[in-house]
């Protein structure tokens, strides 16, 4: 029995491990390996064809766009917020482009998770078209309670600066770590939380694709707060596709390794995947062997343990249904979803209204309590230079060109939404 659970917690710390690499870098290592690249699964996604999607056309080599032919970015900038308006605390994230961090504003005092990303970084993966995708989802999410906030967005030459709400209950992946697994009460409860955030987004023509328990977080009572919409798709109707392969390998649909078109049913197949992983402990289809795991995906039937209700077992097999077409939530998408009778105890509009009370409080006593924060994280140095606007004399050609990709950036809020 001993030996039974070293080896699960030791399958458990290479999931963890694994799981936090991007897309990109998951496959440049999956392409090193000799084993796993005999597998015809991956091999068909390793050769993938050009993709159709405008944003991962990379090989493009046309200047970048001028200003006139930016997408429209909404709200006007905010040219007097800097760097040095914040007392940068501490770090409590890290991503493939930068990191966020905790932060005081100098003058009201008030606390924000403030992401910071690298242009020059972003422009090297040609990613900047997901990072003002990112921006204008985050001005669109002001009317919903379980996504989070942007107070405004500034830049420097070199830098891009998100204001957002400071969330400090934990990722739920930190919870889900520390107890394996949830009793079914609470996993629905986030569930219908998430739920309802991706039905507004659905509401809104956006696609999220990239749902993980990574990407969720408790506020300070225990609420949903989902985060970081770097691979959100705009514009999707609602019998409207897109072809991009992007996503987290654990969580990726089989409509999308099989390179098909997809649509906002890849949405609900993710919310079956983490809801799996809450009563579970790990995704449905999971394997150490990065090959096996595609293949799951693709071929294996779900398998249920008994120790669930029927009802979630019923959510879980229209959730996962390997054909887009016959899955839970491809008619009346968010609908669908919110009648099915595992959430018959959810009353949907105190849920919104927040009048639920949440099943675990984080109980933190204030913004510097940090201990739902990794300490992977919080461990690391805050970087002298993020506080701080670059020398005039560093303002190189490329870091011009960086600036010209973000033309429009800023934002600030007009004073009637705050009204």
């Amino acid at each position: 029995m001993l030996q039974v659970d070293k080896m699960k917690t030791s399958e458990l710390k290479a999931f963890m491990k694994q799981r936090r690499m991007g897309l990109n870098d998951f496959i440049q290592r999956l392409a090193t390996n000799s084993y796993a690249c005999k597998h015809s699964e991956v091999q068909s996604i390793l050769n993938l064809s050009p993709p159709q999607d405008p944003e991962l056309m990379n090989t493009n080599p046309s200047p970048p766009p001028s200003p006139s032919q930016q997408i429209n970015l909404g709200p006007s900038s905010n040219p007097s917020a800097k760097p040095s308006d914040f007392h940068f605390l501490k770090v409590i994230g890290k991503g493939s482009f930068g990191k966020v961090l905790l932060a005081r504003h100098r003058t009201d005092d008030n606390f924000y998770a403030v992401k910071v990303l690298q242009k020059k970084a972003i422009l090297k993966k040609k990613e900047e078209k997901h990072i003002m995708s990112e921006r204008n989802v985050l001005l669109k999410n002001v009317k919903h309670p379980f996504l989070v906030g942007l107070h405004y967005s500034f830049q420097t030459a070199d830098k891009l600066y998100f204001v957002l709400d400071y969330i400090n209950g934990g990722e739920l992946f930190y919870h889900l770590q520390r107890e394996r697994c949830f009793l079914e009460p609470r996993a629905r409860f986030y569930a219908a939380e998430i739920a309802s955030a991706l039905g507004y987004l659905h509401s809104l023509n956006i696609v999220y694709r990239d749902l993980k328990p990574e990407n969720i977080l408790l506020d300070s009572q225990g609420h949903i707060i989902l985060t970081d919409f770097g691979l959100c798709k705009e514009n999707i109707e609602p019998n409207g596709t897109t072809s991009t392969f992007c996503g987290t390998p654990e969580y990726l649909a089989p409509e999308v390794l099989h390179k098909q078109p997809y649509d906002r049913t890849v949405d609900w197949w993710c919310l079956g995947a983490v809801l799996y992983e809450m009563l579970y402990g790990l995704p449905p289809f999971y394997s150490r062997n990065t090959a096996e795991m595609y293949d799951n995906i693709l071929n294996k039937p779900l398998q249920l343990k008994p120790n669930i209700s029927n009802s979630a077992r019923h959510l879980l097999e229209g959730l996962l249904q390997k054909d887009r077409t016959k899955r839970l939530g491809c008619s009346d998408d968010f609908i669908e979803i919110k009648n099915h009778i595992f959430f018959t105890p959810i009353n949907w509009d105190d849920l919104n209204a927040k009048k639920i009370t949440p099943p675990f409080n984080p109980n933190v006593t204030g913004p510097n309590d940090l201990r739902h924060f990794d300490p992977e994280f919080t461990d690391e140095p805050v970087p002298s230079s993020i506080g701080c606007s670059p020398d005039s004399a560093l303002v190189t050609a490329s870091i011009k060109e960086a600036a010209e990709a973000f033309v429009g950036f800023s934002y600030a809020p007009s004073m009637d939404s705050y009204l």
